[in-house]
């Protein structure tokens, strides 16, 4: 584990192997640890930087609003710092958010793009008014919070076959702060709608669904794609491509880095 210092905030990260850089960005209430069973294999013939956005993991908070576009400042305070000037991109849910924010302020950067258990859309006014609920619930009870946002981003079918690896996420995800959860909240909330990049933007994209997903409704967020180069990528289960999909994934996502 490594760290920098940007704005006066520790910024944790990992960096290993070597070779084309890939960025791997955690979701919201994860850390850079859900992408440790991915590490080993990614790096064998790529280089692979894992990062803990604001208020996750090992980084500290920097205010009470988190927005895309601070954590995507940070996220290019750390390639600075590494002087990677070009990258494919994977972002997990909040990750993915995070890397088109950074895709549209630092374009020069991105090689690929990978949005997992992700969308390009703004939060609707339904999805705002969940975020207030969720504000309110995690300063009222922090753990019941973590339990039920946790259980409830896995497919129905999953939930008790993976009963381990949920209480494994719910771990990593009651070491996150109560500043950062309502702050990053606050920052999902006010994102900027960025559709267009996958209309416009000339680099290899890929969009990984999962059919189930209690969060983001399949068939609507796939319409996100059409017309588009955009490459779908379909999985059988919930939110939690990268536990509940996790050999196909790997396969996925390495033959991506393959042909770029």
């Amino acid at each position: 584990m490594k760290s920098i210092l940007f704005k006066k905030t520790n910024i944790s990260y990992t960096d290993s192997g070597k070779g084309t850089a890939i960025v791997l960005l955690h979701g919201f209430l994860e850390n850079l640890s859900m992408w440790n069973a991915f590490v080993p294999e990614f790096s064998k013939k790529h280089r692979i930087i894992t990062i803990d956005l604001l208020g996750h993991g090992n980084t500290e908070c920097m205010g009470y609003v988190h927005s895309m576009e601070d954590n995507a400042d940070v996220v290019h305070a750390v390639l600075a710092e590494l002087r990677i000037r070009k990258a494919i991109f994977v972002g997990h849910s909040m990750g993915g958010y995070v890397a088109l924010a950074f895709a549209e302020m630092y374009p020069d950067y991105i090689k690929g793009l990978v949005l997992l258990n992700s969308t390009s859309r703004a939060d609707s006014d339904e999805r705002k008014a969940n975020r207030n609920r969720a504000i309110k619930a995690v300063k009222q009870s922090f753990t019941n919070f973590i339990s039920l946002s946790i259980a409830n981003l896995f497919s129905e079918e999953n939930r008790e076959r993976l009963k381990d690896n949920i209480e494994l996420v719910k771990k990593e995800a009651l070491k996150t702060p109560l500043q950062g959860i309502v702050a990053s909240l606050e920052g999902m909330k006010i994102r900027m709608d960025r559709e267009v990049l996958l209309h416009l933007t000339p680099y290899p994209k890929m969009l990984i669904l999962g059919e189930k997903d209690p969060v983001l409704p399949y068939t609507e967020t796939k319409e996100q794609i059409d017309e588009t180069a955009v490459q779908l990528v379909t999985f059988p289960d919930g939110h939690m491509s990268y536990i509940e999909n996790k050999t196909e994934l790997t396969t996925v996502l390495l033959d991506f880095f393959k042909k770029i």
